[in-house]
């Protein structure tokens, strides 16, 4: 039986050993622009979050090979969390397709899709993202996967759809 496309991406968690990969990553322009202003501290958040409760780390990778970062993140347990009035059992991911030759091809919809499942399958009730109102690229990758804007706020971390 051939693979689903979804069936090519997995992911799993961050190591110590990726986050100069993820450091790398995070100063490509095409995150950059979209991803903290301080790398050091993104990478001391994502170091911290190995170990986290709240806050779960992975590496996407497509075919074996890391091709991103993704993360899951459970508001209901970090204090002040600007989600906080979204249902119990939802959670909110956050993800960087990293490796610049994965990007423009269709991967974005296809991954997160796939991660959501996973999610789902977990126990996840709800899953919400939050893009930047201005990423529109971003947005519209999250459109195809399946997810709809229902409310625009602006939080700690700036402005979201």
């Amino acid at each position: 039986m051939p693979k689903r496309l979804s069936d090519q991406f997995t992911f799993r968690p961050v190591n110590l050993h990726d986050l100069p990969m993820i450091a790398a990553w995070l100063q490509a322009p095409h995150i950059a622009q979209w991803w903290g202003n301080d790398l050091q501290q993104e990478i001391d958040d994502i170091k911290s979050h190995i170990h986290s409760i709240s806050v779960r780390p992975y590496m996407i990778e497509y075919n074996n090979k890391p091709i991103g970062y993704i993360q899951n993140c459970d508001p209901h347990l970090e204090a002040n969390h600007p989600y906080q009035d979204q249902p119990p059992g939802t959670l909110g991911i956050d993800l960087s397709i990293g490796d610049p030759d994965m990007i423009g091809k269709g991967h974005g919809p296809r991954l997160i899709d796939a991660f959501v499942k996973k999610l789902f399958a977990q126990g996840a009730t709800r899953v919400i993202i939050d893009p930047d109102p201005a990423n529109l690229v971003a947005i519209r990758t999250y459109e195809k996967a399946g997810f709809t804007a229902f409310d625009s706020r602006t939080s700690e971390y700036g402005p979201a759809l």
